[in-house]
C-alpha cells in the first residue's frame, strides 16, 4: 500500500483499527497524497452507461426489481429491492457490480453498487466501469462531494431536477494507475467492512429490542384497544408562503429511527403540508415497510404522507414503540393498498389493537436502555462515516 500513498501509512492500519475500536473521536487526517502519477481522467473515460434492457423477466432470470426509494443516500451499498411479483414498468437492466445512480434530484446523494442483477427505474443512471477503471473502485468515486455537487450543478428541472450520464460523463478526476487502484479500493473497502461490522451488531440490537419489547408487553398487565380510541389524528394544513421555516419530508425521515433530525427549507415545498408540533407522532403511511415513525424535536410543515398524532391514555413514546414493532410493520404490509406505491390510511392505523398498560414507566426505562446503546453504536458508525467521507474527498 505504501507505492500508493506513503501517507496512507497508518490509515488502513491506525485510523481504520481505531474506528473498530470505536472510538468516540477520530481527527480526520491530512494526507499528503503523491499524485505525481495520476492521470485526469472524464468519468465517460473510464465509465459508461450500458443502456441494456429487459422484455421478459422470468425468462431472463430477473428476481430484482429496484427504485429510488430502495437506494440509500451516502451509502455505496445497495440494501434493498423489491421482487418481480410486484406489477412493474420498469426494463431497465442493470447487472452485479454496476453502479445505480439516482439521477432525479440528484442532492439526494444516491449511487450504490449493486451486488445482484436486477431492473431499475428510469430515474435511476446505470453506470459501469471501463476496463482502465476497477469496478471496485467505481463506487468510491461516485460517493464524494465534488462528483454530487457537479451532479447538482448539471441537473435541471424543477421540483424534480434530473442530470443526464452524458452530462455526467464530463466529470473530471485524478486516476491513479491500475495496480495502485487495487491498493486504494483495498484499503477503501478495508474502512467499509468496520462500517458494515457496526451496521450487523446495529441491526442485532434493533431485532432484540424488537422480542424485548414484545415480551415486555406480554408480560404487563393491561386491556387490549384500537388505535383508533388512543391516537387523535391532527389536521393542521399550512399553505404556502408557510410561516415555518422547517420541511420534513419522507426523505428526511431514516427507517427504523425513534427521531427526525433532518429537514429542508420549507420555502421548497409548493403545496399544502401538515402542520407538525414539537413533540407531535408522526407516522409514514407511505410504503409502511420502510418503517418510518418518530417524535418530533422541533415545529415544521411536513409532506401530506406523514399522519400527525397526539394521543391520549397512553404516552407517544409507548405508541412509537408500537408503531416501530415487527407486528404493527407486518399488519400495515398486509393492509397497505396500491402497487406500486403502496400505503396505510389512518383508518387502517386506528383498526390495529395494542394493550393499553397501568404502568408504562418499567417498559419504557428498559426500551430507554436499549435506545441508549443504540444510540452510542449510531454515533460509532456516524464517526467512521466521517471518516470515510474526508478520505474520499482527498483521494479523489
Amino acid at each position: 500500500m505504501a507505492r500508493v500513498i506513503k501517507s496512507f501509512e497508518g490509515i488502513h492500519g491506525k485510523a481504520v483499527q481505531g474506528v473498530g475500536l470505536g472510538m468516540d473521536k477520530l481527527e480526520t487526517p491530512n494526507l499528503f497524497i503523491d499524485k505525481s502519477n495520476w492521470t485526469k481522467v472524464k468519468l465517460g473515460d473510464v465509465a459508461f452507461e450500458p443502456k441494456e434492457t429487459v422484455k421478459d423477466l422470468v425468462t431472463e432470470g430477473i428476481e430484482h426489481v429496484v427504485g429510488l426509494e430502495h437506494i440509500d443516500s451516502e451509502d455505496i451499498h445497495l440494501r434493498r429491492s423489491a421482487g418481480i411479483e410486484e406489477s412493474t414498468t420498469f426494463t431497465k437492466k442493470f447487472s452485479k457490480g454496476d453502479v445505480l445512480f439516482g439521477r432525479r434530484r440528484a442532492y439526494l446523494k444516491k449511487a450504490a453498487q449493486a451486488n445482484f442483477d436486477g431492473i431499475c427505474s428510469s430515474d435511476i443512471t446505470v453506470i459501469r466501469a471501463k476496463k482502465n477503471l476497477l469496478a471496485e473502485l467505481l463506487p468510491f468515486v461516485m460517493n464524494n462531494d465534488k462528483f454530487f455537487d457537479y451532479a447538482i450543478k448539471h441537473s435541471a428541472g424543477g421540483l424534480s431536477p434530473r442530470v443526464k450520464f452524458k452530462d455526467l460523463a464530463n466529470y473530471e478526476f485524478l486516476l491513479p494507475p491500475k495496480d495502485q487502484q487495487a491498493e486504494l479500493a483495498e484499503l477503501l473497502w478495508a474502512m467499509d467492512e468496520v462500517i458494515e461490522m457496526n451496521l450487523a451488531c446495529l441491526g442485532k440490537i434493533k431485532l432484540n429490542r424488537n422480542l424485548i419489547f414484545t415480551n415486555l408487553v406480554n408480560m404487563c398487565e393491561g386491556i387490549e384497544k384500537p388505535f383508533s380510541d388512543l391516537l387523535i389524528l391532527k389536521k393542521g394544513r399550512s399553505v404556502n408562503p408557510h410561516q415555518r421555516d422547517k420541511y420534513i419530508g419522507l426523505e428526511h425521515v431514516d427507517s427504523g429511527a425513534f427521531d427526525c433530525e433532518k429537514y429542508s427549507n420549507a420555502s421548497e415545498a409548493e403545496s399544502s403540508c401538515n402542520i407538525v408540533d414539537a413533540g407531535d407522532l408522526c407516522y409514514s403511511k407511505l410504503r409502511p415497510y420502510l418503517d418510518k415513525a418518530f417524535i418530533a424535536s422541533f415545529d415544521a410543515i411536513s409532506t401530506t404522507e406523514i399522519l400527525v398524532y397526539d394521543t391520549k391514555e397512553i404516552s407517544k413514546e409507548y405508541a412509537l414503540q408500537h408503531l416501530h414493532s415487527e407486528n404493527f410493520i407486518l399488519y400495515a404490509k398486509g393492509k397497505a393498498f396500491g402497487t406500486k406505491m403502496p400505503r396505510v390510511s389512518n383508518e387502517i392505523v386506528g383498526k390495529y389493537f395494542i394493550k393499553v398498560l397501568k404502568d408504562e414507566s418499567i417498559l419504557l426505562s428498559k426500551m430507554k436502555t436499549i435506545s441508549e446503546a443504540e444510540l452510542k453504536l449510531k454515533s460509532k458508525i456516524t464517526t467512521s462515516k466521517s471518516l470515510q467521507k474526508s478520505l474520499l474527498n482527498q483521494v479523489f
